[in-house]
């Protein structure tokens, strides 16, 4: 019997042509599977998911914030092949990581992902308690006569009187710069004013260049009154009749930013107590007088002449209300967030707002209680006072609501006047921008206000509106450039120059005694004013070069910085701009109250510089480390430099991912110590100012030292960028990705064509925004 033999099937000639057919079919299919089964995509998702989740939204447990960032991509490729995953580093390399990288960043690590992903969109804002103080301010400084601070003259103007009486006849008038005044046992002219009775009256206005409580201080041996933003009622110090012998007087008074005060000082200087002034035999007092004010959080100094001048304004309502801090979470103050604290401050504000009204009605008014037609001119004042409030126009209906109906069946008009007051200033209408949304000409003058004062429009600006001159972005652009010069304006930017270098709040300057003895707290004071002047210098200089900014080797200094700052000036000397050899200084990034800021009280600090110039002057996002370490002490190390002792503290992997772009950043700053003195060595070692920094392209560029690094920065569109969206946000309150896609550019376009000029960016930002309605442009 033989064997079951194996069923055998013929292959006909057809079956292997649809074989060979089949293969060629699938062969590609069956290539791209593998290659979207190794896709950036499907990396991330095997690798990755699991920590940073499916959208990289993060995960409670492993990594709870969102993968979003602003690394380049060679970096961000580099930083996965070095260091994720994290249980398994290396694991991901070559052009795996190069693919995840490339597909993270484009899915939602960018900020272009980010935009696309949750488009960015103009947002109904409260006012910031900025604007609204000022704006409360300007509401009720247009019922007064006007007044302008501007010219040429400086100082306060002076008359001099022969007798303790002060009165018209005064026999010397004249524009005094300061008031610091040694007349010893002489007189202000011996032929024409006797040294043992006379009398001075200084008055002018004070301009206040931040807001805050500020001391004013009068140190004399003699008699005095002084007046500050009220010259009718009573004295902020009054030392006209003295006991004791007391020489030094203070008094406080909380002043807003970019206003002018009017100011009175009367002096009197008389003969000894029961001596008549003729008798030749009368011992003469010393006389001596200086008016000081100390800003807020600074030391004392003589007011200086560019604060003074001898026009008189007009008095300024400052609210003293408190107000909660606004949201700055996104690097900005924003009215953002309402909350009972913020309720209760509106109506507490309100409140003192309407009594301030009601105690000055005849002066804001000009109405007397007896007047015949008092009635309608209160009407017509509370009818102008709801308008300027609600920047427009009422319409029939809110005129009834909010004048005509708080005036019916009321015999106490004052009474009336409060109510509107205090119904107006509750009303979403002032306390909210555009609601509404009518997208007029208002608004767009609303927005050009806010934008350049953080106040109301003025009336040249309403007037505009009214004529329909706001209709096109170059009419917008001629009233900002009116309004751009306004103290109000230089305040404002004033502010935001500190805050883009991080120094809006004071810092603590306490410095080792042992090694910086002579560094006290006047002349951290003396370094802050030095900063201030450098920038008015330069941003309201004829050019207003931004580049400036970073390049200019020169300081103001006064005598006391020069001498420990290494410039030729007498000890006694005002503040003056100099360039001190050498000339190794870049700017205000090496301006020494920002290197005494950026330092320990002992020693530098290349991390604090590093992070600061990753940040504000570069744009760059960077996360806080997961927990605080101290530096290392010196004396644990003291054969290493401070670079050296940065570099091992950060050496970790972990410590890489950011102190490998902060580290070679600050070291370029290393040359200047804790106090920003220019150095050449460390403890008898040559400091290394060497450093890198790999740009959002990709390239490596080195830097020999701080000069190399501004002429780098000066030039690159990542600080342009960097600088015109931190701008633009203290400007419009708004995001700047919610005015379109390519706003950002296209300000650095124009910003690069105008020579990087600041003030024509501040009206180009202010003519962009104007006249874009609520709704996000495309």
């Amino acid at each position: 019997m033989r064997p079951p033999q194996p069923l055998v099937i013929p292959f006909p000639r057809f079956g292997l042509a649809l074989a060979w057919l089949l293969a060629i079919v699938l062969a590609p299919r069956m290539a791209t599977a593998a290659e979207e089964s190794n896709s950036g995509e499907q990396i991330y998702l095997r690798q990755c998911a699991s920590c940073h989740g499916a959208k990289g939204e993060g995960t409670p447990q492993d990594y709870p914030h969102p993968l979003v960032g602003d690394r380049t991509l060679p970096r961000l490729a580099s930083y996965i092949a070095k260091s994720m995953p994290e249980d398994d580093p290396g694991s991901c390399v070559g052009e795996d990581a190069e693919k995840v990288a490339a597909y993270i960043h484009e899915a939602f690590y960018s900020k272009t992902a980010q935009a696309r992903a949750k488009p960015p969109r103009i947002e109904l804002a409260h006012l910031t308690v900025r604007q609204y103080r000022n704006a409360v301010a300007d509401l009720l400084g247009g019922f007064r006569e006007p007044g302008q601070w501007g010219g040429d003259r400086r100082g306060l103007q002076g008359d001099y009187f022969k007798s303790k009486q002060i009165h018209n006849d005064g026999v010397i008038s004249r524009v005094d710069p300061v008031v610091r005044f040694q007349f010893a046992k002489s007189s202000p002219d011996p032929e024409k004013i006797d040294p043992k009775e006379f009398s001075i009256r200084w008055q002018g206005s004070v301009l206040a260049p931040e807001t805050g409580e500020y001391e004013f201080i009068v140190k004399t041996e003699n008699s005095f009154r002084l007046w500050v933003n009220d010259l009718k009622q009573q004295p902020l110090i009054d030392a006209y009749v003295k006991s004791g012998s007391d020489t030094e007087y203070r008094g406080s008074i909380r002043l807003l930013a970019g206003r002018a005060y009017p100011l009175r000082l009367e002096y009197f200087k008389a003969a000894t107590q029961g001596v008549k002034k003729d008798d030749k035999k009368a011992e003469e007092k010393p006389a001596s007088i200086a008016l000081e004010w100390a800003l807020p959080h600074r030391v004392a100094e003589v007011i200086p002449e560019h604060n003074l001048s001898p026009s008189v304004l007009p008095e300024s309502f400052v609210l003293a209300s408190p107000f909660p801090p606004d949201d700055r979470s996104v690097g900005y103050e924003r009215g953002s967030s309402v909350s009972k604290e913020w309720e209760q401050a509106t109506t507490d504000a309100a409140i003192e707002v309407a009594d301030y009204v009601v105690a000055r009605l005849r002066a804001l008014t000009g109405v007397r209680e007896n007047d015949p037609d008092r009635e309608p001119r209160l009407r017509a004042f509370c009818l102008r006072f709801t308008e300027r409030a609600f920047r427009r126009p009422l319409t029939d209906d809110q005129r009834e609501l909010y004048v005509e109906r708080q005036f019916k069946d009321v015999r106490d008009f004052d009474t009336a006047v409060k109510r509107v007051v205090l119904l107006t200033l509750k009303s979403p209408r002032f306390l909210y921008r555009e609601v509404g949304g009518e997208g007029d000409a208002y608004d767009a003058a609303s927005r050009i206000a806010f934008g350049l004062w953080d106040s109301l429009p003025d009336k040249p600006l309403l007037q505009a509106a009214a004529d329909g001159q706001l209709k096109t972005a170059d009419q917008v652009a001629r009233q900002a450039e009116r309004m751009v010069a306004d103290p109000r304006c230089r305040a404002k930017l004033r502010d935001f120059f500190f805050q883009w270098l991080k120094v809006e709040q004071i810092p603590d300057l306490a410095k080792d005694p042992k090694q910086f003895a002579e560094f006290d707290q006047a002349m951290a004071s003396d370094l802050r004013t030095s900063l201030d002047l450098l920038l008015e210098d330069l941003v309201w200089s004829e050019s207003s070069d931004f580049r400036q900014l970073l390049l200019t080797d020169s300081l103001y200094l006064n005598g006391r910085l020069a001498q420990f700052y290494g410039a030729d000036l007498p000890t006694d000397a005002p503040f003056q701009k100099v360039t001190p050899e050498p000339r190794e200084r870049a700017g205000v990034l090496t301006h020494p109250y920002l290197m005494t800021s950026f330092a320990y009280t002992a020693t530098s600090s290349p991390i604090h510089r590093g992070v600061f110039l990753a940040r504000s002057v570069l744009g760059l996002s960077l996360r806080p480390p997961p927990e605080a370490f101290p530096p290392l002490s010196p004396d644990l190390h003291p054969q290493l430099s401070t670079r050296e002792r940065v570099a091992l503290q950060t050496s970790p992997e972990s410590c890489q991912a950011c102190h490998a772009m902060i580290n070679p950043l600050g070291f370029t700053l290393e040359p200047f110590d804790a106090v920003g003195r220019f150095r050449r060595e460390e403890n008898g070692r040559s400091i290394d100012a060497t450093g890198a920094y790999q740009t959002r392209t990709g390239e490596l560029v080195k830097f020999a030292g701080a000069r190399d690094l501004a002429t780098f920065l000066a030039s690159s569109p990542e600080t342009h960028n960097a600088f015109i969206e931190q701008l633009f946000h203290h400007i419009v309150k708004q995001p700047v990705r919610a005015f379109g896609s390519h706003e950002l550019e296209d300000l650095r376009t124009s910003f690069a064509e105008g020579n990087f000029n600041i003030r024509k960016l501040v009206v180009k930002v202010v003519a962009d925004t104007a006249l874009t309605p609520r709704h996000t442009k495309p």
